[in-house]
């Protein structure tokens, strides 16, 4: 069993030691020359167990005692006593020479001898001298094992390995080559024409300053041909080495466990070459040659007393100082590699050295484990971490994203994708982009540009080449522009639109944009608007006419009443906050459009009854309860469209009969339940929507609206409808569903221009035949349940049908 053992060769032990090839980036030199050192000691450990098992241990004789009544032997006979070599001979009379020698008998046999030999190697020979190869062996393995540990322990050893992938890749991405090129002055795309000797000597110009730059001088050179143009596979691997990259050291630097475990492996090491040392400098000297051997098994041999030989003791003796040389010099390497460790800053790594070579600015310093392998690396090759920083930086992977945008949006798929906006402009929308295409400055007849939750957008001065360029919208952007592009928009922006959700997310130049006709703002501001919004540079804007904002206001910023001089709409969406001290309004002189919805309004601003030139007024989902002061509108003579709709109007006054240049009247979503006839006076109404309310009757004044078009009473509780409504012959459309209608008048007959009636949800059993003569009315515009449709006559159906 021991000669097998024996046999076992050094390359046995790798597995102690073995790591993956590509872990070699993390041995810095101390672990290299260690790890040759260990070799050295298991060569050692190695031998010495070989020669412990396939040789003799030692070799014993008895010692004679000497007796009282015996002469003391001659000098010649202890020499023959002492020397196994010799035969004892009983008489010591001259002899002649050819006479054979004969030593001392001792009367033991090979077994007795075996014994012996084993009993005086287990009793008199020092522990040391026995175990010394074995102790070297086991003290080598756990060196190995220690160095290594941090290698295949499952939660480093993961980590490491994920590390040098993304490490490998990264070094040998064409993306690194192409940024650092960029980034250094010499992109290959901007400066094919510059002639190369040019590059060179200017690079030799440099060499002279500083030494430490030969060695980017020649990267520049050799990475000149690579650094070409990247195909879109080039990209898209890029971009997921960036989003690997950010996602491991998100989950790197939340630990310190590699730094713990190389800090606890080294300080073990230490410890155990201090106790090697010390041990072994004490006990190498009992590693002896001759060793008196005393048992007491005179009743099996005759003899207690032997003499003897350690057949190996020289050289163990030699092996023992040797290995404590190279455990010394081990033991220096390991307490150098702890100064390194608790004399710098391994917890934070900083990429400035590269921020000045490479001159990408923004690359962050890490901190924990990810910094600790990165200052391994760097004992390695500092190369490996400069152009592994390329994919720390943002700046480097907005250029990539770029990039990789022009490669999937050319000039000619951008026009495929050119739509009519509802201002009836060419209209090209992107949504949740890395950044603008530079194909889009190719598409010269754009005019309105929408870009919808994008981070860190970035509006060169190339956006000048788009002169038909009228309308802009950011919803929910993060956006940065050019000076020369701030220029162009200031000059040339007609509408801006721009959705928030921080007012510092708005950005500042809006408010230099002094030919920009229409402003819609959304997003959330605080109750004080100027704390967060400066408004009051609202003053450039000379020919701002529309401004919109759905916030929640509290009052009307006074900027916005400067503004009001040219101000034709203003709109305000307040999502229920309450929106209090609107005298200001009065002071809009020239506005023909006011919007003040879910402003919690209750009564009707007075500062409204000022405003001459209004013509559309929209107080929609409010609180309006009572509208008394519906009166005052009487002084606004221009105002043609009424909208209280999504109110808790309980009636309609009488003072609603002075509206007389009213056309659209909405009350719909209230709980009015009587209509006073007087609100038929109001008789130039084209557009009334009484829909959702507790409406039981309609008055027959109705028939005086000879000019109304749109009539609706949806979801109320009508049971008749008066003769005198089929009066108003302009009817287009006429809603009367969900009410509780038994009976429709043959004279629908009379509305020859109804296109749309809805009377579904209602009590009708038979619809009139009459509906014939409405000729413009379709099957698709006339909304009833398929069973009471077919209750018309056939030639109706077909007829309705076939228009």
């Amino acid at each position: 069993m021991l000669r097998m053992g024996a046999m076992i060769p050094v390359t046995e032990f790798r597995q102690f030691s073995e790591q993956q090839p590509a872990f070699r980036v993390l041995k810095p030199w101390w672990d290299v020359f260690t790890d040759y050192l260990s070799v050295a000691m298991l060569m050692i450990g190695v031998f010495g167990c070989t020669l412990q098992v396939m040789q003799d241990k030692v070799i014993c004789l008895p010692k004679r005692m000497s007796l009282p009544n015996q002469a003391v032997p001659s000098q010649n006979t202890s020499a023959i006593m002492l020397d196994p070599t010799l035969a004892p001979h009983a008489d010591f009379s001259p002899e002649p020479a050819v006479q054979e020698m004969k030593g001392l008998k001792t009367n033991l046999d090979l077994q007795q001898y075996n014994y012996i030999n084993q009993m005086c190697y287990d009793r008199a020979l020092h522990w040391y001298a026995k175990y010394f190869p074995y102790l070297v062996l086991i003290h080598t393995i756990i060196f190995m094992v220690c160095s290594n540990f941090w290698f295949k322990f499952p939660g480093s050893s993961s980590k490491i390995e994920h590390f040098i992938s993304i490490l490998g890749k990264c070094f040998d991405s064409p993306w690194t080559t192409r940024a650092l090129s960029e980034v250094s002055g010499d992109n290959p795309e901007k400066k094919e024409s510059r002639k190369p000797n040019h590059n060179i000597s200017t690079l030799e110009s440099n060499l002279e300053k500083s030494h430490s730059l030969r060695s980017i001088a020649e990267k520049f050179v050799v990475d000149k041909p690579a650094a070409r143009a990247l195909d879109k596979k080039e990209g898209e691997q890029a971009k997921a080495l960036f989003e690997r990259v950010k996602k491991f050291r998100l989950h790197v630097e939340e630990g310190e466990l590699l730094y713990i475990m190389y800090v606890r492996q080294t300080v073990l090491k230490v410890l155990k070459f201090i106790l090697i040392i010390i041990y072994n400098s004490n006990l190498v000297s009992h590693v002896q040659m001759n060793v008196m051997c005393n048992v007491d098994i005179q009743d099996m041999t005759g003899y207690k007393h032997f003499f003897c030989n350690h057949t190996m003791a020289d050289l163990f003796s030699k092996l023992s100082y040797c290995y404590l040389c190279f455990v010394s010099v081990y033991g220096l390497t390991c307490l150098y590699t702890s100064i390194w460790l608790f004399y710098r800053s391994l917890k934070e790594y900083s990429f400035e050295y590269v921020r000045q070579e490479t001159g990408i600015d923004d690359i962050p310093d890490v901190k924990n484990d990810f910094a600790f392998m990165l200052h391994m690396i760097d004992q390695y090759d500092p190369l490996y971490s400069k152009r592994f920083a390329v994919f720390l930086s943002e700046v480097s992977e907005n250029k990539l994203k770029q990039l990789n945008l022009n490669h999937e949006l050319t000039a000619e798929k951008l026009r495929q994708r050119l739509q009519i906006n509802s201002s009836n402009r060419l209209e090209l929308k992107f949504f949740m982009l890395s950044g603008l295409p530079d194909t889009i400055f190719e598409v010269t007849e754009l005019q309105s540009l929408k870009l919808e939750i994008m981070n860190n957008v970035t509006i060169p001065a190339a956006i000048a080449q788009l002169e038909d360029l009228q309308e802009l919208s950011l919803y929910q952007c993060s956006v940065k522009t050019h000076t020369a592009a701030t220029t162009f928009l200031r000059e040339n922006l007609k509408v801006l639109r721009v959705k928030f959700d921080d007012s510092r997310e708005l950005p500042h130049w809006i408010y230099s944009l002094r030919n920009v006709e229409e402003l819609y703002l959304i997003g959330s501001l605080s109750p004080d608007i100027s704390k967060n919004i400066n408004l009051e540079s609202l003053r450039e804007l000379k020919s701002l006419k529309i401004l919109s904002l759905k916030s929640n206001l509290t009052k009307i910023p006074q900027s916005i009443v400067d503004v009001s001089s040219h101000l034709q709409k203003f709109c305000v969406h307040n999502d229920g906050t309450k929106l209090v001290m609107l005298n200001n309004l009065k002071k809009m002189v020239n506005l023909t459009i006011l919007e003040l919805v879910h402003c919690d309004l209750e009564r009707i601003p007075s500062g409204i009854f000022t405003l001459a030139c209004l013509q559309d007024l929209d107080l929609k989902d409010n609180n309006l309860k009572s509208i008394e002061e519906i009166v005052h509108f009487q002084q606004l003579r221009k105002l043609t469209s009424l909208k209280l709709w999504y109110n808790a109007i309980c009636y309609i006054p009488e003072n609603i009969k002075k509206l007389g240049s009213l056309e659209h009247l909405h009350f719909n979503h209230n709980k009015i339940e009587i209509l006073p006839s007087h609100l038929f006076l109001c008789n130039k109404l084209r557009y009334l929507d009484l829909s959702f309310n507790d409406i039981r009757f309609i008055p027959p004044e109705i028939g005086v609206l000879q000019s109304l078009q749109y009539f609706s009473v949806t979801c109320n509780k009508i049971e008749n409808l008066p003769d005198e409504l089929f009066f108003c012959k302009k009817l287009k459309t006429l809603k009367l569903g969900k009410n509780t209608l038994s009976l429709l008048s043959p004279k629908i007959s009379y509305l020859v221009l109804l296109t749309h009636l809805e009377l579904k949800g209602n009590h009708l059993e038979v619809l009139p035949a009459e509906l014939r003569f409405c000729r413009n009315l379709t099957r698709s515009g006339f909304v009833v349940e398929d069973n009471l449709f077919e209750t018309l006559p056939s030639d109706v159906r077909e007829q309705m049908k076939l228009e």
